[in-house]
């Protein structure tokens, strides 16, 4: 699917994809940097949208790492595997908040997240965010998109720290919440 089919697609879906537009490089830099890539068994991204977070993620992980993209889009799904054929790379079509399913008892290194929180359901926010939290191992952090600064306070309620940056190189500028236990 050629970007502009993709952008089509993401303003056909904007209730579901909560975006203007993809991810710019800086942000997606931005967004990797919280994590140190290097060593990680298991990552997990939940939104991966058009797959500009994931390629983010594959240039900086481990060949021998294992990463799990979820994106309940058809369309971007079906981009994303062409775009990432690779055996450790599994783009699921299906919601974050099967996330337990998916795993199965494994934990994560990462969780990577470009959902917008403020537009899924308070039910469904509270079953992924207990399941990304239960699923990171020791020191493992969930990392997270936002554009809205309030979203700390949510992301409090399931982590004990939180930390914040900040990047203008984005449309709209975002924040990155990096959660950590």
């Amino acid at each position: 699917m050629t970007k502009p089919n993709l952008l089509l697609e993401l303003y056909s879906n904007l209730s579901t994809t909560g975006a203007l537009t993809f991810s710019s490089k800086a942000l997606v830099k931005k967004m990797v940097s919280q994590a140190d890539l290097k060593g990680a068994k298991l990552i997990v991204e939940m939104g991966g949208g058009d797959g500009s977070i994931t390629q983010g993620i594959v240039d900086e992980m481990d060949s021998s790492a294992e990463l799990l993209v979820f994106e309940i889009n058809t369309s971007f799904c079906e981009a994303m595997e062409k775009q990432f054929p690779q055996e450790n790379v599994h783009i699921i079509n299906a919601s974050a908040d099967e996330l337990n399913a998916y795993l199965k008892g494994r934990k994560a290194d990462f969780i990577f997240s470009s959902l917008p929180f403020s537009l899924i359901p308070k039910d469904v926010v509270d079953s992924i965010l207990k399941q990304a939290n239960a699923a990171l191992v020791e020191g493992g952090a969930f990392i997270q998109i936002c554009y809205s600064y309030l979203l700390k306070n949510l992301f409090q309620k399931y982590f004990k720290k939180v930390s914040i940056s900040f990047t203008l190189k984005n449309l709209p500028p975002a924040f990155v919440m990096a959660c950590k236990d």
